[in-house]
Protein backbone atom coordinates (compact mmCIF):
# COMPACT_ATOMS: atom_id res chain seq x y z
CA UNK A 1 0.00 0.00 0.00
CA UNK A 2 1.12 3.60 -0.71
CA UNK A 3 -0.37 6.90 0.19
CA UNK A 4 -2.06 7.13 -2.78
CA UNK A 5 -4.49 4.15 -1.63
CA UNK A 6 -5.11 5.71 1.00
CA UNK A 7 -8.51 4.28 1.85
CA UNK A 8 -11.37 6.55 1.11
CA UNK A 9 -12.94 9.09 3.60
CA UNK A 10 -9.41 9.56 5.28
CA UNK A 11 -7.43 12.71 4.75
CA UNK A 12 -4.57 14.44 6.39
CA UNK A 13 -4.74 14.37 9.93
CA UNK A 14 -6.18 17.95 11.28
CA UNK A 15 -4.11 17.37 14.41
CA UNK A 16 -0.53 17.77 14.19
CA UNK A 17 2.19 17.59 17.26
CA UNK A 18 5.76 17.12 17.72
CA UNK A 19 5.60 14.01 18.86
CA UNK A 20 3.54 12.70 16.24
CA UNK A 21 5.51 14.65 13.41
CA UNK A 22 7.89 11.67 12.99
CA UNK A 23 5.14 8.84 12.02
CA UNK A 24 3.94 11.45 9.04
CA UNK A 25 2.04 11.49 7.11
CA UNK A 26 -0.73 10.61 9.19
CA UNK A 27 -4.28 10.62 8.07
CA UNK A 28 -7.74 10.99 9.57
CA UNK A 29 -11.57 10.32 9.11
CA UNK A 30 -14.01 11.89 11.05
CA UNK A 31 -17.55 11.06 11.85
CA UNK A 32 -20.26 12.20 14.29
CA UNK A 33 -18.66 9.97 17.45
CA UNK A 34 -15.24 8.71 16.18
CA UNK A 35 -12.03 10.58 14.79
CA UNK A 36 -9.98 7.32 13.09
CA UNK A 37 -6.25 7.70 12.69
CA UNK A 38 -4.20 5.79 9.93
CA UNK A 39 -1.26 5.73 8.24
CA UNK A 40 0.70 3.35 5.88
CA UNK A 41 3.75 1.87 8.03
CA UNK A 42 6.62 2.48 6.59
CA UNK A 43 10.77 1.50 8.50
CA UNK A 44 10.27 4.81 10.75
CA UNK A 45 7.17 2.79 12.40
CA UNK A 46 8.69 -0.57 13.17
CA UNK A 47 11.17 -2.11 15.40
CA UNK A 48 14.32 -3.96 13.90
CA UNK A 49 12.44 -7.10 12.95
CA UNK A 50 10.09 -5.11 11.07
CA UNK A 51 7.16 -5.48 12.57
CA UNK A 52 5.47 -1.96 14.28
CA UNK A 53 6.22 -0.77 17.30
CA UNK A 54 3.67 -1.44 20.06
CA UNK A 55 4.67 1.68 21.65
CA UNK A 56 3.41 3.46 18.10
CA UNK A 57 0.02 1.13 17.83
CA UNK A 58 -0.74 2.47 21.85
CA UNK A 59 -0.01 6.16 20.96
CA UNK A 60 -2.18 6.68 18.09
CA UNK A 61 -4.94 4.44 20.17
CA UNK A 62 -4.64 6.60 23.00
CA UNK A 63 -4.46 9.72 20.71
CA UNK A 64 -7.99 8.24 18.40
CA UNK A 65 -9.56 7.47 21.36
CA UNK A 66 -9.45 11.20 22.70
CA UNK A 67 -10.30 12.86 19.95
CA UNK A 68 -13.12 10.47 19.65
CA UNK A 69 -14.24 11.61 23.32
CA UNK A 70 -13.97 15.30 22.26
CA UNK A 71 -16.44 14.71 19.25
CA UNK A 72 -18.64 12.80 21.26
CA UNK A 73 -19.02 15.61 23.82
CA UNK A 74 -19.15 17.94 20.85
CA UNK A 75 -22.24 15.59 19.10
CA UNK A 76 -23.84 15.33 22.88
CA UNK A 77 -24.22 19.52 22.76
CA UNK A 78 -21.44 20.25 25.73
CA UNK A 79 -18.85 22.13 23.48
CA UNK A 80 -15.36 21.69 22.92
CA UNK A 81 -13.33 20.68 26.13
CA UNK A 82 -10.10 22.56 27.47
CA UNK A 83 -8.72 19.44 26.53
CA UNK A 84 -8.54 15.74 27.80
CA UNK A 85 -5.89 14.13 29.95
CA UNK A 86 -5.10 10.48 29.64
CA UNK A 87 -6.31 8.71 33.25
CA UNK A 88 -5.53 4.79 31.72
CA UNK A 89 -4.38 2.92 28.49
CA UNK A 90 -4.54 -0.22 28.51
CA UNK A 91 -3.18 -2.38 25.28
CA UNK A 92 -3.65 -5.81 24.81
CA UNK A 93 -2.07 -7.20 20.64
CA UNK A 94 -3.48 -9.43 19.27
CA UNK A 95 -1.25 -9.53 16.21
CA UNK A 96 1.61 -8.00 14.18
CA UNK A 97 1.90 -5.59 11.66
CA UNK A 98 4.39 -4.96 8.76
CA UNK A 99 5.84 -2.12 6.73
CA UNK A 100 3.34 -1.52 3.73
CA UNK A 101 0.10 -2.48 5.71
CA UNK A 102 -2.25 0.44 6.18
CA UNK A 103 -2.92 0.95 10.52
CA UNK A 104 -5.77 2.15 11.44
CA UNK A 105 -7.98 2.88 14.50
CA UNK A 106 -11.62 2.13 14.89
CA UNK A 107 -12.84 3.51 18.42
CA UNK A 108 -16.39 2.08 18.65
CA UNK A 109 -17.23 2.45 21.90
CA UNK A 110 -17.51 6.35 23.76
CA UNK A 111 -18.94 7.01 26.87
CA UNK A 112 -18.93 11.27 27.81
CA UNK A 113 -19.69 11.70 31.34
CA UNK A 114 -19.54 14.98 33.26
CA UNK A 115 -15.75 15.29 34.36
CA UNK A 116 -14.49 11.93 32.80
CA UNK A 117 -14.53 9.66 29.67
CA UNK A 118 -14.01 6.29 28.41
CA UNK A 119 -13.65 4.86 25.42
CA UNK A 120 -12.65 0.92 23.39
CA UNK A 121 -11.05 0.32 20.38
CA UNK A 122 -9.23 -2.00 17.36
CA UNK A 123 -6.37 -0.84 15.69
CA UNK A 124 -6.59 -2.97 12.82
CA UNK A 125 -3.65 -3.85 10.08
CA UNK A 126 -4.73 -3.80 6.47
CA UNK A 127 -8.49 -4.74 8.48
CA UNK A 128 -7.19 -7.53 10.49
CA UNK A 129 -7.23 -6.64 14.40
CA UNK A 130 -3.90 -6.48 15.85
CA UNK A 131 -4.60 -4.53 19.07
CA UNK A 132 -7.23 -3.47 20.74
CA UNK A 133 -7.24 -0.95 23.52
CA UNK A 134 -9.37 1.07 26.43
CA UNK A 135 -8.63 4.45 27.92
CA UNK A 136 -9.96 6.73 30.69
CA UNK A 137 -9.83 10.26 30.37
CA UNK A 138 -10.18 13.24 32.81
CA UNK A 139 -12.31 16.09 31.00
CA UNK A 140 -10.56 19.83 31.88
CA UNK A 141 -12.77 22.80 31.41
CA UNK A 142 -12.26 25.21 28.85
CA UNK A 143 -10.43 28.26 29.80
Amino acid sequence: MTESTVPEGYSPHFRKSRFTNPWEPLFSKTLAREVSIGLVLSEAHCNSRGLVHGGLIASLADNAMGLSCVAALQEDGRGAPGGLVTITLNTDYLGSARIGQWLATDTHFVKAGGSICFADCLVRADGVPVARASATFKVLQAG
